[in-house]
């Protein structure tokens, strides 16, 4: 068929087609603030989509596309934990539990401490439905309480099941579950900050142009964030909860991380780091990036500024903080890679 097009129309279908796969590729060359260094430390990494560190030495990943989960070593030595799962997006560990988030599905495996031996597991939640999203992160409130999120189906609906497009609470020791939040088309992870509470990521609805920002929310329990209902002309509609802090539409913000205050990277103890994936929703490249996002709880409404640290690092979901500072990032693409950035001494 393309040997039909005029050379003009030719031109164009190889520069989209150039356009669709260049964040994916091994051809782009990370750049980061002046005074750090961004490396890889680990390739063939599968689908990366969490990352917690267990120990200073121990790194747990999850692969959604290899169906497992996994930890590294310092020296980058893989020993698998978990197999057999179906897109596994997240873990939240305890000192003897350890809950995973699958595909619709969130169970929990009893471990011995360090991860060495993994069993008894229980299924607490399934048959959430899932479409064009799923559940993504599950994370651990101060109180014990389970938070996850779960995608919606669809980029623009009502859900038939309530616990889509939502974040959920969840028992972790019986499974019962409820709403905790409403109107969150495409929730990935949220993190827990001292002094402002749970700050979770949420991407919006496509097709409608320049519209929505990617947002970055301040939980209230109970709260509406507004999709399906906030179509261009109505961004925040009444009653729902305008967010903290926003980024390029259509970009998909996802994994985040607070600054630890050790870390050598710009920012205070109320600062967020988080990956921006990119979007094939653009015409022209967008995001492929690392966000610091630093907060503000002196007014009478928390207020995020988000500015660029790290540039055309590909594919980024997941983000972490090492004990030691550095922080740790994957990329979702080119079987998986490795990143960290670390100041440059």
């Amino acid at each position: 068929m393309l040997r039909h097009l005029p050379p003009i129309a030719y031109v164009l279908v190889l520069l989209l087609v150039a356009r669709q796969i260049y964040p994916y590729s091994s051809f782009n060359t990370p750049t980061v603030d002046d005074g750090f260094e961004i490396e890889v430390v680990a390739t063939d990494l599968g689908g990366p989509t969490c990352l917690e560190w267990l120990d200073a030495s121990t790194l747990v990943v999850c692969d959604r596309d290899g169906g497992q989960i996994y930890t590294l070593d310092m020296n980058m030595s893989k020993t698998v934990l978990i197999n057999n799962l179906d897109r596994p997006h997240d873990v939240a560990i305890t000192i003897s539990d350890i809950f995973v988030s699958e595909a619709g599905k969130l169970s929990r495996y009893a471990h011995n401490g360090d991860l060495g031996e993994i069993g008894n597991k229980t299924v607490l939640i399934s048959g959430v439905p899932t479409g064009n999203h799923q559940t993504n992160a599950v994370n651990i409130l101060p109180n014990g309480t389970l938070v996850w999120h779960s995608g919606s189906t669809c980029n623009i609906c009502v859900e038939d099941d309530e616990r889509n497009g939502a974040l959920l609470w969840v028992n972790g020791s019986t499974g019962d579950h409820g709403i905790l939040a409403s109107g969150v088309r495409n929730s990935f992870d949220g993190v827990w900050v001292p002094n402002i509470g749970y700050v979770f990521t949420d991407n919006g609805r496509d097709w409608e142009g320049d519209h929505p920002d990617e947002e970055l929310n301040l939980l209230s329990e109970g709260g509406d964030y507004g999709w399906p209902d906030d179509d261009p002309s109505n961004p925040v509609p009444a009653g729902s909860i305008a967010p903290i802090a926003t980024w390029t539409p259509h970009t998909s913000m996802n994994g985040v991380a607070v600054r630890p205050p050790n870390s050598p990277l710009p920012g205070g103890n109320m600062t967020i780091y988080a990956t921006v994936y990119g979007s094939w929703n653009t015409i022209l490249p967008q995001g492929h990036e690392i966000v610091r996002i630093d907060l503000d709880s002196s007014r009478e409404n928390v207020v995020g500024t988000t500015t660029v640290f790290a540039e055309d690092v590909g594919t980024p979901l997941p983000i972490t903080f090492h004990p030691n500072g550095d922080l740790y990032f994957a990329v979702f693409g080119s079987n998986g890679k490795l990143y960290k950035i670390s100041a440059d001494i």
